[in-house]
């Protein structure tokens, strides 16, 4: 009975508190609930697109055949024409042309004092065409700062925007226009801006259909197309308590969240509409039927053009799909959104999740526990799920999922305070043969000593080591002052460690083993070790500085990482055991430490950890080794201590592609060419790491000399280091 009460008490109590937490932090948990959003989408799969949306796309066969981009503005002018000529519907441009065409020969000729009145201005002919032609030219508002007066912009829009019961400005304001040129923006019928602003996450989830600036309402590209369709030459917003309610297009009503933005209901992954290459509408080489009477948007999917977006189904989405979307959205009326009734029926499953669940766990044993526990949770997601899929309307699903979760966990918690000795049972029995970390283990799993059996698991391994250690002990004036300067460098070190979910296997002198995913799961544990290494060797900076002012020795380190299966459990004799990995991942690890002294790399990584990385890290390849010990040649990197490739100085990036290019060369068995570079890149004050260049300079001048029959690029290291 008196679980009973208690566990109604805690419930009711959880349920109160989630609510609260909804009506007062709604924001806590957005993220988790976009993420949950996201994971809707992929259970769902892809949904058909309509065949009304295509995308003319400037990709890598367009850029290879009419040159890199821009064009010249005649170039796009015939694209404009050609499809004009097919009887395209509307055209899009998810492009803005912010400058003039350089390479009009009349501008070539006005800079050179040569008479241009009879040659040719690429910018009037693409205007002409645009002005000829069922064109929306578009642009980019910057939203990133606020300012108190925006400059006009005169932009052709043929419509009115009318906004009802607006108390208060909801819409976005954006500080400033990037235009296309005055020529281009005045000849074209209407425009649309093409902004697709992403969540905190990086993911594109939500696009406006309207800004205001300067108090001016203007649409987006998609949008205006969309209207232009319709006929419509009147558009209401249609504002709330809260802000905007609707917006209302003709007879058609669009449900925008609260500051004008259209959640987009992706089709799919990428390329889930028709996708036709510029270069075909330009050679008039494509289709008519493809593009007659429908919606086309002219944009990029080429990689070096930067117009790639994260979607809930791809990292690497072409941005003019993320507009396709939203056409494809206004035309079906197949949309996803939050109704004015959401608030209460999420309240409404806050509640009756809590309670219920408490009611139930109340009564039930172990067993009947881990079921309803699974069979609530599973229900938790299913419902917004089948509302998400079915009815398009978006629920909270994270303020649900975390009543649900908070009250088993406490019911369970309030289970094991009455009820259940088990884990002070197993605490006893094992607490003085096994390590802190399996006892953890144990209790989680609530197992006996099968869990201290040897168990094959994937591990990311870690050596560390600090080099010129026995110059470093000599200069220590007592053991006692070699102990503290260890412990000084060892602190930090192992802090960084566990702080990314990592065991601290053993240490070795003033070596350091550690592991990841064991004894328990750590999801990306590649990730994980790497972000501790390079974290290690950031934290050097600080303690350098301070053991030079305290007159101590420097100290420099290398790292190794592998990462493969390893087995996995308690070892040692009866009296005295540990938990701990061996195996061939374990023995590699070591070796690649090692190898640092050679290549004068801070971390180096297996091809097997690298393989598993989630995240792009400054990383360049090494070289194709065969260690002491192995017959098969492993694929080793070096991780540079900048963190991800994204934060890295263009520098940086740029020296690792030349480096990549001369080891193709070298690779190839192209020694001097390979040489040739290496030479160059030695002689730079600022290169990344001296020692490899001269290794490879030192190698091509031997293979140069004495040429290797069936080269493989693999190098044999005879000892450990």
């Amino acid at each position: 009975m008196k679980k009973i009460l208690i566990t109604l008490f805690v419930s009711i109590s959880v349920g109160i508190v989630t609510i609260s937490m909804y009506i007062f932090t709604p924001d806590l948990f957005e993220t988790f609930d976009n993420k949950l959003r996201d994971s809707f989408f992929k259970v769902r799969g892809e949904k058909v697109a309509s065949e009304d949306v295509v995308i003319v796309d400037i990709d890598e066969k367009s850029l290879g055949e009419l040159g890199q981009w821009p064009w010249s503005r005649n170039k796009v002018a015939q694209i404009l024409e050609n499809m004009t000529l097919a009887e395209v519907g509307v055209i899009g441009f998810d492009i803005v042309f912010a400058e003039s065409d350089n390479s009009s020969p009349k501008k070539i000729a006005s800079l050179l004092n040569i008479d241009a009145s009879e040659l040719d201005d690429y910018d009037d002919i693409l205007a002409d065409m645009i002005a000829n032609t069922p064109t929306i030219v578009g642009y980019i508002f910057e939203v990133d700062e606020q300012v108190e007066n925006p400059e006009d912009i005169f932009l052709s829009v043929p419509a009115i925007f009318i906004e009802k019961n607006a108390q208060s400005n909801y819409l976005i304001n954006p500080s400033r226009a990037i235009l296309n040129i005055d020529k281009l923006q005045d000849s074209a019928y209407s425009t649309g801006f093409f902004n697709a602003l992403p969540d905190e996450d990086g993911i594109v989830r939500t696009v406006p259909l309207v800004m205001k600036y300067a108090d001016e309402i203007y649409p987006s590209l998609s949008f205006e197309m969309y209207r232009i369709f319709t006929g419509a030459d009147k558009v209401t917003i249609n504002y709330g308590e809260y802000g905007i309610d609707s917006m209302v297009v003709g007879e058609s009503s669009v449900p925008i969240d609260r500051h004008g933005r259209l959640f987009v209901n992706y089709s799919g992954p990428e390329r889930s509409y028709k996708y036709i290459s510029a270069s075909d509408i330009y050679n008039n080489t494509f289709n008519k039927e493809d593009i007659a009477g429908k919606f086309v948007l002219i944009g990029t999917s080429a990689p070096g053009l930067l117009d790639l977006r994260a979607t809930p189904f791809d990292g690497v989405y072409p941005g003019v799909e993320v507009h396709a979307n939203i056409i494809d959205n206004l035309l079906t009326e197949n949309y996803i959104y939050r109704s004015n009734d959401s608030e209460a029926m999420n309240m409404f499953a806050i509640i009756a999740t809590t309670v219920l669940l408490g009611l139930i766990l109340a009564f039930t044993g172990p067993l009947l526990t881990f079921i309803v526990s699974a069979g609530s949770l599973f229900l938790v997601l299913y419902v917004p799920y089948y509302f998400f899929v079915e009815q398009g309307l978006i629920l909270n699903a994270v303020f649900p999922l975390v009543g649900a979760v908070s009250v088993i966990f406490l019911a369970n918690a309030i289970s094991y305070f009455l009820e259940s000795k088990q884990k002070e049972l197993i605490k006893g029995k094992f607490a003085s043969k096994v390590s802190p970390e399996v006892m953890e283990d144990l209790i989680k799993q609530g197992a006996t000593g099968d869990v201290l059996e040897g168990k094959e698991r994937e591990v990311t391994v870690f050596f560390s080591d600090v080099r010129g250690f026995t110059n470093i002990s000599e200069a220590m004036p007592s053991a006692k002052h070699l102990i503290e300067f260890l412990n000084e460098y060892m602190d930090p070190m192992v802090d960084i460690i566990t702080k990314e979910k990592g065991t601290i296997d053993k240490f070795i002198g003033d070596a350091i083993m550690a592991y990841w995913n064991a004894p328990n799961d750590v999801d990306n544990h590649p990730d994980r070790a790497v972000a501790a290494s390079i974290n290690q060797i950031k934290a050097l900076v600080p303690l350098n500085k301070k053991l030079t002012a305290e007159g101590k020795p420097l100290i420099d380190i290398g790292i190794g990482l592998n990462t493969g299966v390893a087995t996995v459990g308690e070892m040692g004799s009866s009296g005295r055991s540990d938990y701990t990995v061996i195996g061939d991942p374990i023995n590699l690890g070591a070796r690649l430490e090692s190898l640092c002294k050679s290549y004068g790399a801070k971390i180096i990584i297996s091809q097997y950890t690298k393989a598993l990385l989630k995240q792009d890290y400054v990383i360049r390849t090494l070289d194709l080794v065969r260690v002491k010990g192995k017959t098969e040649p492993v694929e080793i990197f070096e991780v540079l201590d900048f963190g991800l490739l994204k934060d890295a100085k263009s520098n940086v990036r740029d020296e690792i592609t030349e480096y990549h290019n001369a080891l193709s060369f070298y690779r190839g068995a192209d020694f001097k060419n390979a040489l040739e570079i290496f030479e160059k890149m030695n002689q730079k004050e600022d290169k990344l790491n001296k020692n490899i260049y001269n290794i490879y300079i030192e190698r091509c001048k031997h293979y140069i000399e004495e040429p290797p029959a069936n080269f493989d690029g693999v190098f044999t290291h005879t000892t450990k280091g």
